[in-house]
């Protein structure tokens, strides 16, 4: 099939696999000379209509000389790629370059013609749109800058393909023929576009594996156990609303029921559609339940056998062969060796997963990459459901286990728009392609919460089973880019649970003023202190004492939310001894109907040892009976929260929340946990408020883009991976108006007195050898020497100290203002993207660690706030009387690096250190750039499915 083009190589990288309109998959790749009778069979089943539209004349069968032409290609101004399902092609698109008279050309000429043949039975699922994407790419590597095509006016279906694009387009009308012409540069548009076509296909591949009509298990056993028989048995124990299958070829030819459902012995022996297939059989087996599937029209498989990449090379390549026979079918995968799927909706009801009980229906889903710990995830949720917390479960849930197909992306598209889940949790144990998570996690995390813990972080290997990208950015920067993406970062699964939970039941904190009140000074003053440590605001503890009342809770909690210097409260409560003690069930709905009351700011109750409460607080619902509105019981003394001789003021009336039930009250046994997961939230309303006014990438009249493009090339003409010279480096930050401090060579003494004389006296005196450069601390600099003695001494001392001048490598350098030394720096990784990192010089960035990071581009809101999230901050804010530095103008230096690499991926990495900041502008002392050819960019291309 691969076979030679009359020019080129077969480009085998055109190959893909997309994701259709309606969920299915469908090969793309370049149509070659081995397919003269696939295109013959292809163009049989199209209907006399879709030829007419396509030759605009009646065209009933392809001549030997149309074969020839449209299979045999040269790969550069002939090309020709088949969308083909199960071997066979669906669709055709092919472009012919063309001169400025529109008669066939060869390069430089940047116009082609395009054409679309779709098959009739496949018109509607997105197949022309996915085709226009991958064509227009490839004729951008071919040099083709614009497509034109003529359409008839009926085709309605095909003008409004090119229309719905997105590109800039010219549309004219002459001899009854539609002539459409748009160039293909991406636009904003065409790529918001593509996005929106990407999230619907994805998320409804997603939806057919959830929500199927029904189900085939192959590979349940005739006898009890065995994982088929087992997910077999979950699946009808759950009510399964749908049709449900048993599949085993052992089967006996009269067996037609297994535990009271439908047996048989092949997925082609069954008469009904079959909409998705669990998949139990030994590895060596699944290929051929993968065929008979496909060729029974099954439209996704969740595969629970192991054996796979998991297990070493030979299931690697087991593994692959998997993706890419499924594929061929037009299927999707979970799995190998998945735990499985889990959709508690009403009307699905499907546990098809190794779980023995099906989760508490609930609104959040859950993915987990581990069957390990999807099983410790859906049990905390199960028990806390159930007793800390209330009924908040499970919406749907996807344990991908070597999520060789279907991923976190694929389930987070799902998510973005499902209706029945409004908070997600993801164990992830690596991210296969990080920038198009942090795109889908940012615009996720602006409709809902977004939880993730990730695993292997400290260095180690991602599972055998997983195939990831490399990256080389340590743990915490990536952690703070998904924060940056809206991402809600924490490391533990109890915090997973812990935050989730809170995130599902209560409204997002204002901001982060926490009141506090309960029943025990010493919790109070815990959850104080803890309050402080996760850097929220808390309110002085209010104690009601042992002796208070469910009366008193319900006050002094309505209070609390009434008090507009607070935006969350969280309510601590221990057990209280004598006859006379509030009972678990009334503390409960006393706490429930001050929320009632007064909605709209989240409450947590930490408990200690109150497992009534617990169950109490879950049960209490709006039918709970209302508190004594009578005057609140005086407290054992006099607090600052709310004098005691203070009236009762009115309290709103009672109101349910805007989905017209009310919260249930999360609660939990310690107050650290508690508050880390409040603090999660209010990070987390902080950057929805944040998100929702993303500043803006500024322009400076000054910076020379085309100046800068023209250097680069000319630069990386002499070879690839080049790291500039200090010439070239001052030049190239020029064009983009970053002014380097020039360093002149001084490679003996008399040298160094020339060259402080060319730049004027007072001088620095720098040792620029590897292992002395920026370590002034190890005093290989020398500052503010005032004329040519000083320096002359300076460089005697130098030499004395670290040995001969070629091993020094001393410069002179003009000074600059006294300031804050920092360090900008920026990196494209291949994995993560382009990214800006920020910290102070020396030890506080390279031995704690204080870097801030974000993603480029990096906008004017974003540059303010990486400079401000530095813990060594307030060193440039005026920190003990210190004068507070030119902030505006290091932000406007991180703009304009980011730009710079933003405009050319060529820059592939720049480091400027020392930046010394002073009260009126900023001197860069140091800076290197490194040129390479950019690392490829998947997310700039065209949609299509990781490559197996």
């Amino acid at each position: 099939m691969q076979s030679a083009s009359d020019r080129h190589e077969y480009p085998a990288h055109w190959e893909a696999d997309v994701v259709l309109r309606d969920g299915g998959t469908a090969r793309i790749r370049p149509i070659t000379v081995d397919d003269a009778e696939r295109l013959v069979s292809f163009y049989e089943q199209v209907s006399d209509e879709s030829k007419y539209y396509r030759f605009f004349a009646p065209y009933p069968r392809l001549s030997a000389k149309d074969v020839h032409r449209f299979t045999h290609h040269d790969f550069v101004d002939r090309v020709g790629l088949a969308a083909t399902v199960g071997g066979e092609f669906i669709a055709t698109v092919r472009y012919d370059r063309i001169g400025p008279d529109g008669m066939p050309a060869s390069s430089p000429a940047d116009e082609a013609e395009v054409a679309f043949l779709v098959q009739d039975a496949h018109q509607g699922r997105g197949v022309a749109s996915a085709l226009l994407e991958h064509i227009g790419a490839v004729a951008r590597e071919r040099d083709i800058r614009r497509f034109a095509a003529e359409v008839l006016p009926a085709n309605n279906k095909m003008i409004k393909v090119f229309t719905d694009a997105g590109y800039t387009q010219k549309r004219s009308f002459e001899d009854g023929v539609v002539r459409l012409e748009f160039d293909l540069e991406p636009t904003d548009r065409s790529l918001a576009v593509q996005y929106a076509r990407e999230q619907r296909a994805e998320a409804h591949s997603v939806r057919r594996l959830l929500v199927p009509g029904s189900v085939a298990v192959i590979g349940a056993g005739r006898t009890p156990g065995g994982v088929g028989r087992g997910v077999l048995g979950n699946i009808r124990d759950a009510g399964f609303t749908g049709r449900l299958y048993a599949v085993n070829k052992a089967f006996p030819q009269d067996l037609k029921e297994l535990d009271g459902v439908l047996a048989h012995r092949s997925v082609r022996d069954i008469e009904e559609q079959v909409d998705l297939a669990v998949v139990a059989v030994p590895a060596d087996h699944v290929l051929d339940v993968v065929t008979e599937c496909g060729e029974h029209g099954v439209q996704g498989l969740v595969v629970l056998s192991a054996g796979y990449a998991e297990s070493g090379p030979d299931g690697r390549e087991r593994q692959r062969e998997l993706v890419r026979h499924a594929r061929t079918y037009g299927m999707r995968i979970i799995g190998p060796n998945a735990f499985g799927i889990i959709n508690t909706a009403t009307d699905v009801r499907l546990n098809a997963s190794l779980a023995p009980e099906m989760p508490r229906p609930g609104r959040i889903g859950l993915f987990a990459q581990s069957g390990a710990i999807g099983i410790a995830l859906l049990s905390r949720l199960h028990r806390r459901g159930g007793g800390v917390t209330g009924d908040t479960g499970v919406s749907t849930f996807v344990s991908s286990g070597n999520r060789a197909d279907v991923s976190g992306n694929d389930v987070l598209q799902y998510w973005y728009d499902d209706p029945d889940t409004d908070v997600v949790l993801m164990y992830l144990e690596s991210i296969g392609n990080p920038r198009k998570f942090t795109r889908l996690a940012r615009r996720t995390a602006a409709a809902k919460p977004l939880v993730v813990v990730q695993g292997a972080r400290h260095g180690g290997a991602a599972p055998q089973g997983h195939t990831v990208r490399v990256t080389r950015l340590p743990h915490t920067t990536v952690s703070v880019l998904l924060r940056q993406a809206g991402v809600i970062r924490v490391d533990t699964i109890t915090e997973l649970v812990d935050t989730g939970l809170l995130l599902a039941r209560q409204p997002l904190p204002a901001g982060p003023r926490v009141a506090i009140l309960g029943n025990s000074e010493s919790l109070g003053l815990l959850t104080y202190d803890a309050c402080l440590s996760e850097g929220l605001r808390p309110l002085p503890p209010l104690d009601l004492t042992t002796a208070a009342s469910a009366a008193d809770f319900h006050e002094a909690l309505a209070r609390a939310l009434a008090d507009e210097t607070c935006d969350a409260v969280v309510v601590t409560a221990i057990p209280a001894i004598g006859d006379a003690t509030t009972g678990d069930a009334e503390l409960a709905q006393a706490l429930s109907s001050a929320v009632e009351r007064v909605p709209g700011k989240p409450v947590l109750v930490v408990h200690v040892e109150l497992g009534g409460l617990a169950e109490a607080l879950s049960a209490a619902a709006s039918t709970a009976p209302q508190a004594d509105r009578a005057a609140p019981r005086t407290v054992g003394r006099a607090h600052p929260f709310r004098p005691l001789d203070f009236p009762a003021d009115p309290l709103p009336e009672p109101s349910d929340t805007a989905e017209g039930t009310p919260r249930l009250i999360p609660a939990y046994p310690a107050a650290e946990r508690a508050v880390r997961a409040l603090g999660e939230a209010v990070k987390y309303s902080q950057w929805r408020r944040e998100a929702a006014e993303p500043g803006k990438v500024p322009e400076y009249e000054d910076i020379d883009e085309r100046g800068a493009a023209q250097l680069i090339d000319g630069l990386l003409a002499r070879g690839q991976g080049l790291t500039l010279g200090t010439d070239e480096t001052c030049d190239l930050l020029g064009k983009y108006g970053i002014q380097v401090h020039r360093a002149l060579h001084a490679p003996t003494p008399d040298a160094a007195a020339e060259a402080a004389r060319t730049l004027g006296y007072p001088v620095a005196l720098k040792a620029t050898a590897p292992h002395l450069r920026h370590r002034a601390d190890l005093g290989g600099v020398r500052l503010d020497l005032a004329d040519e003695e000083q320096l002359r001494r300076a460089y005697t001392e130098l030499t004395e100290l670290f040995g001969r001048p070629e091993e020094l490598r001393p410069v002179v350098q003009s000074m600059a203002p006294r300031g804050v030394d920092t360090v900008v720096r920026a990196v494209i990784d291949p994995a993560a993207g382009a990214v800006l990192s920020f910290g102070l010089a020396g030890a506080a960035s390279q031995l704690l660690g204080d870097m801030a990071h974000r993603l480029i581009p990096v906008t004017d809101r974003e540059a303010t706030s990486i400079v401000r999230s530095i813990r060594t901050a307030p060193l440039l804010f005026g920190w003990r009387g210190s004068e507070p530095v030119d902030t505006p103008a290091l932000e406007e230096l991180l703009l304009r690096v980011s730009r710079l690499v933003d405009d050319h991926p060529e820059v592939v990495a720049v480091t400027l250190e020392p930046v010394v900041v002073a009260k009126h502008g900023l001197s860069v002392l140091g800076a290197s750039v490194r040129l390479a050819l950019p690392p490829a960019r998947d997310d700039l291309g065209p949609r299509t499915l990781p490559t197996y």
